[in-house]
């Protein structure tokens, strides 16, 4: 799996299968459910580190925890969070990014309108995923796990942010917790893959982290999240049955929606 693959799969209305992923043995068993990205969230700072945000999540955790990633996967397209801190300057961002690369990403992951870094690392042959809508590291100036782009100035907000950072050479583009209405404008808008996570059906791609997909996170689960893990016989069928179902469509729901 590579970016002009994931490309062709949008343009052809395919739908792109993602989840977070965070060690070897997982990443064997999601690509060979067919899972077409592996994402190293710093999500990984709350369902395997047990805070309560992932503001605490260091390069030193993503760099590990990529490691392992690529280690188990051989086909499947690895995408790393950038966490807090790591993109503070294009400089910075380039250096991070490039260490993230050699531990295995294809793509690195940034949260927020950040076009001059966007446009560095763009522009130093560094393939870079824009993250809009909730975006976890500002949880406290959000004021909350709240959903973003509501109402027509919040909604064009976003979709203004999307296109600059899509100009500026974000080659795909998340959207997280916004209105399905706001997720279908936004894909239409874009020339680039989108990624929904609690941002409608009508996205390219469909993105969960691991452990609400599979109803082991101790936490609340969040709305847009489903346990594919009940009526499933083992793990490795709870990740057929999400692919499946973001494949033919019937993930995400209206009950997923906002």
């Amino acid at each position: 799996m590579n970016l002009p693959a994931l490309r062709k799969m949008a343009d052809s209305g395919e739908k792109i299968a993602v989840l977070t992923c965070y060690d070897a043995s997982f990443a064997a068993l999601c690509e060979a459910a067919g899972v077409d990205v592996l994402l190293v969230g710093d999500s990984l700072g709350m369902v395997l580190q047990g805070a309560q945000d992932t503001l605490q999540v260091s390069m030193q955790d993503m760099l590990y925890h990529t490691r392992c990633v690529a280690a188990g996967a051989k086909a499947s397209l690895i995408m790393a969070d950038m966490p807090y801190g790591s993109d503070a300057t294009p400089q910075t961002a380039l250096e991070n990014a490039r260490h993230l690369i050699e531990a295995g990403a294809h793509v690195v992951k940034l949260e927020g309108r950040k076009t001059e870094v966007v446009r560095h690392l763009a522009g130093h042959g560094v393939p870079v995923c824009g993250h809009l809508g909730f975006t976890p590291q500002s949880v406290h100036e959000l004021g909350g796990y709240k959903v973003q782009g509501r109402g027509a100035a919040g909604a064009q907000r976003i979709v203004d942010d999307a296109l600059e950072l899509e100009q500026a050479g974000a080659c795909l583009m998340l959207l997280e917790m916004v209105p399905a209405a706001l997720g279908k404008a936004v894909t239409a808008q874009l020339a680039i893959p989108t990624i929904g996570i609690g941002a409608g059906p009508d996205c390219d791609a469909q993105v969960l982290v691991l452990h609400d997909m599979l109803g082991v996170y101790p936490g609340k689960s969040p709305r847009f999240a489903r346990n594919f893990m009940q009526g499933a016989a083992s793990v490795a069928q709870a990740l057929e049955r999400y692919v499946a179902a973001v494949k033919s469509g019937e993930f995400p729901a209206a009950e997923h929606c906002f």
